[in-house]
């Protein structure tokens, strides 16, 4: 019999065997479903009903106190966080959404202090409800469990210093010159310090627990492509606007001010911005408050472009994968941002290297043809901009070297921490400078050791070196090619921001929450292996 005959044997076989699989529901059992979908609809807006009654309770007070800007985000906070507790799936999706527009929705609103903490609306009260769940049903809370004991170690050395480093500063405070005490809050500074520090990690176990299956999974991936096209589409608007100077920037300022980022000078989205062109300076945020977060968003993002390119069953979604990362790289370079130029590059053949995808040559040939005629063109219609930034880079690198600043700022770090269990939480933290005085340092793991000092330092490096570990058997023990191609680029993800210290983007958006996100996504994706392979019956 011919092989053609075979086949279409098999085929018709397999499409009556789904359409056996997948009956055809009955009118009582239609019903049900109306019936539950009706209640479902029926407790949502009950549930937005009472929730919005008390916060217009709780808010109408407040605005008479501190005026609309002070009840308006206690409104959105309470419905918020009301809404999150019930529905987590979608409040964490929202959480997502979120962290690379927080910095845009921050300022558009009028850069209230409690809209730069809005995310965590969205976070705790999922956080809630998975620690209730895990309760109820037995289950660990802490994933994975290869971390428990170095993350009891290190919150133990943590909790040490705030209660007798912080808690001691509480009780003598800091004197000036004149002899007069100084008003802080170090308790409250190290308490800041600590969540800002380990917030985010349970989002491990908030990801693991919600997503139930492969068609999750790729609606999160797709959205986090979805996202990061957004985001840099927005970038590229804001440069078009201030290059046609529709935005002046910081253009018509003088002396310093032309150098430093300005509020003032906020262009279309985002907050602080440099734009002095007669100088060949452009430090640009994107949709995030400072320039420098936005650097690491587009150098996040080529993990994320990567995996999706290289690693979604869909090829339409591999195509716009490619798209992502061509934006992602273009953006790199008219940012400003020196890091971004150096490292989305680097990062991109480092995955390449590493996840083994330069091997694969039907794959990686569409997608790197695609990429470097779109960088081409780029580069050929903009041939200035390039050169500038490669010179601006070059300069900043002759000027201090990244590896000679990293030791200058740990030797500096050790010579005037005030202890084994360093000089207190949040006292090199930025966001905890209300509370108290703080000290600038500009790299990871110095400020860690300035915050925890040396036995802080080494529970944490312990922490990542057994999360890092742990995700690395996690995707090699996976077999589905795709899901094995996206574990990959997310453990060199995590690998890489490990062990990375030049400047301190652990502590703060995008990375702060990334970094815990998708290491959760990757400790699920052996059981979605496991959950695919049983469904297709192999």
């Amino acid at each position: 019999m011919p092989t053609s005959k075979i086949k279409s044997k098999k085929s018709k076989k397999t499409k009556n065997q789904q359409e056996k699989e997948t009956p055809t529901l009955t009118l009582k059992e239609r019903s049900a479903q109306k019936r539950k979908a009706a209640q479902a609809r029926k407790e949502f807006i009950s549930l937005v009903t009472n929730t919005s009654f008390v916060a217009i309770f709780f808010g109408i007070p407040l605005a008479f106190v501190g005026g609309i800007k002070a009840a308006f985000p206690a409104v959105g906070g309470i419905l918020c966080m009301s809404l999150s507790y019930k529905y987590p799936r979608e409040a964490l999706l929202a959480f997502m959404i979120y962290v690379p527009m927080g910095g845009t929705i921050t300022y558009f609103l009028g850069n209230s202090p409690v809209l730069q903490l809005a995310k965590d609306a969205f976070y705790i009260p999922v956080l809630i409800g998975v620690w209730q769940s895990c309760r109820q049903r037995g289950l660990p809370l802490i994933i994975p469990q290869g971390i428990k004991t170095p993350l009891f170690i290190l919150l133990a050395s943590c909790m040490i210093t705030l209660f007798f480093v912080n808690g001691a500063q509480q009780f003598s405070p800091p004197t000036d010159v004149l002899g007069n005490s100084v008003s802080e809050k170090p308790f409250l500074m190290g308490i800041l310090g600590l969540k800002i520090f380990l917030g985010y990690l349970p989002l491990m176990s908030c990801v693991y627990y919600l997503i139930r299956n492969k068609q999750d999974f790729l609606f999160l991936s797709r959205l986090q492509i979805v996202l990061i096209i957004v985001c840099c589409v927005l970038g590229l608007i804001q440069y078009l606007l201030l290059l046609r100077g529709v935005c002046q920037g910081t253009r018509n300022l003088e002396g310093s001010a032309l150098f430093k980022a300005s509020l003032s000078a906020r262009c279309f989205i985002g907050g602080s911005l440099v734009y002095s062109p007669q100088e060949n300076m452009i430090r640009l945020p994107g949709t995030f408050v400072a320039p420098w977060q936005w650097a690491w968003f587009l150098i996040s993002s080529t993990f994320f472009c990567f995996a999706s390119g290289f690693s979604d069953p869909s090829i339409l979604w591999r195509i716009i994968g490619l798209g992502s990362t061509a934006l992602v790289f273009v953006n790199a370079v008219v940012c400003g941002q020196r890091i971004a130029l150096a490292l989305v590059p680097t990062c991109f053949i480092i995955l390449l290297l590493l996840t083994g995808q330069i091997a694969n040559f039907k794959r990686f040939l569409p997608i790197g043809i695609g990429l470097v005629m779109i960088l081409g063109i780029a580069i050929v219609s903009n041939p200035d901009v390039i050169a500038d930034r490669t010179a601006s880079f070059i300069d900043r690198w002759n000027a201090s070297p990244p590896y000679e600043f990293i030791t200058q700022q740990m030797e500096e770090v050790w010579k005037n921490v005030l202890g084994p269990f360093g000089s207190g939480l949040g006292r090199a933290t930025n966001s905890a400078r209300a509370l108290g005085e703080t000290k600038l340092v500009e790299t990871y793991y110095p400020k860690v050791l300035h915050e925890v000092g040396i036995f802080g330092l080494i529970g944490f490096v312990i922490l990542v070196t057994a999360l890092t570990i742990i995700c690395f058997r996690t995707y090699r023990s996976i077999k589905n090619r795709n899901f094995r191609s996206y574990g990959a680029a997310m453990w060199v993800f995590i690998l890489f921001i490990s062990y990375n210290t030049y400047y301190y983007p652990l502590d703060v958006d995008p990375v702060a929450v990334y970094y815990w996100f998708f290491a959760g996504v990757l400790l699920k994706l052996p059981e979605l292996d496991k959950l695919e392979t049983l469904e297709s019956g192999e």
